[in-house]
């Protein structure tokens, strides 16, 4: 009884052997550096952000010479007149912090920025991502740099990212 209730059991999961799905995984921090328009959004967002940079770096130098100021005047200063610089001080630092977090902040203007110059590239790799995929009859397929924990141990076989690059027309050797 218990032989035949194993090869009933083997008999129901033979189907589901067979219809194994086929996986692999592409990189897609490798597919992006390989295309030549990921170069340029990056040198774009190098100059955005030294620009910003720059301004919060003015923002910091005005307070400090503000501060310096204030020490250097201090002895000829009234107490309420010396209360009246450290406010401005205090409003000028609150300004640089709101400054620094509107910019650099989580979901920032700096981030934001990124977002919408990478989302045409993106839609553009998952697009080819998608025909790759379905051309090759993969069921999974899955992405290597998205998170270092997601996948131990790959074999180079199942990489599809050179597909990837040729599906987008990009030489191999960019």
């Amino acid at each position: 009884m218990e032989k035949s209730l194993n090869l009933l059991l083997l008999l129901s999961l033979f189907p589901m052997l067979l219809s194994a799905q086929k996986m692999g995984y592409v990189d897609t921090e490798y597919i992006l550096n390989k295309h030549p328009d990921y170069k340029k959004i990056q040198e774009e967002m190098q100059a955005v952000s030294s620009e910003w940079r720059k301004e919060a770096q003015n923002l910091e130098e005005e307070i400090q010479q503000m501060y310096s100021d204030l020490q250097g005047e201090q002895v000829l200063l009234t107490d309420e007149m010396y209360q009246e610089r450290l406010e401005l001080i205090r409003k000028k630092q609150q300004e640089a912090r709101s400054f620094n977090n509107r910019i650099f902040g989580e979901n920032g203007q700096l981030y934001q920025k990124q977002s919408e110059l990478l989302q045409p590239l993106q839609s553009t790799i998952y697009d080819a991502i998608d025909r790759v995929a379905k051309r090759n009859g993969l069921a999974i397929l899955f992405d290597k740099a998205s998170s270092p924990t997601a996948i131990i141990y790959t074999d180079p076989v199942h990489d599809y990212s050179d597909f990837i690059i040729e599906e987008l027309g990009l030489e191999e050797n960019n």
